[in-house]
């Protein structure tokens, strides 16, 4: 009996609360800021803990949630509680900024997979050709030995075993942009010793 009434003390709680949120939406919708404010207090939470999952960055969950509920003040005229709850259709929104702010981000990073690859094919051609025209191939060695452990590693593995850069960082077991960055710095030194223009 006590379990009957508590739940339908809730749903009833439930509904008091979407009625509330309802009506702070339709006075959002006319541009009360005030009013959105309010609404905000309250979605934002359930808003944020939703993108966090997804992402599972906390800055990148506070940018979609900013992102998301700006939508939702955008389009508060159109939310139609016969259609489901206001947490819902946030949330809703939420998920879908979440989604395509991971499928822009893997997009971004295979863009730049591409271009890095032809970018290290392009610096790495430098310096065979180099290597290929110096008289001394002790300056070679002698060069490679000016890298660092991470630089030197990163560039053998790259120039004799073909790897792209996230094929390295996984050898190695480095974040892929320390990868990069250590590549970028060890090809530049290998043309600044070897009198390779860049």
């Amino acid at each position: 009996m006590t379990s009957t009434a508590g739940t339908g003390a809730g749903r009833s709680a439930a509904r008091e609360r979407d009625a509330h949120l309802v009506g702070l939406l339709r006075r959002s919708a006319t541009g009360d800021q005030e009013a959105f404010a309010a609404f905000y207090d309250v979605v934002a939470p359930s808003a944020y803990g939703l993108a966090r999952k997804i992402v599972r960055d906390a800055d990148l969950a506070a940018d979609v949630t900013q992102e998301a509920l700006v939508d939702v003040w955008r389009s508060a005229e159109r939310f139609d509680p016969d259609r489901g709850s206001v947490v819902g259709w946030v949330c809703s929104i939420t998920h879908r900024r979440a989604v395509d702010l991971i499928r822009s981000t893997q997009s971004g990073r295979d863009r730049e997979e591409r271009a890095g690859v032809a970018g290290f094919e392009r610096d790495r051609d430098d310096v065979t050709e180099a290597v290929e025209s110096a008289e001394d191939r002790d300056r070679v060695t002698e060069c490679l030995g000016t890298l660092t452990g991470l630089e030197y590693e990163a560039v053998t593995q790259a120039y004799y075993g073909g790897l792209t850069y996230r094929q390295v960082a996984e050898r190695l077991g480095a974040k892929l942009a320390t990868v990069k960055s250590r590549m970028r710095s060890a090809l530049q030194r290998l043309q600044d010793c070897l009198g390779v223009g860049a």
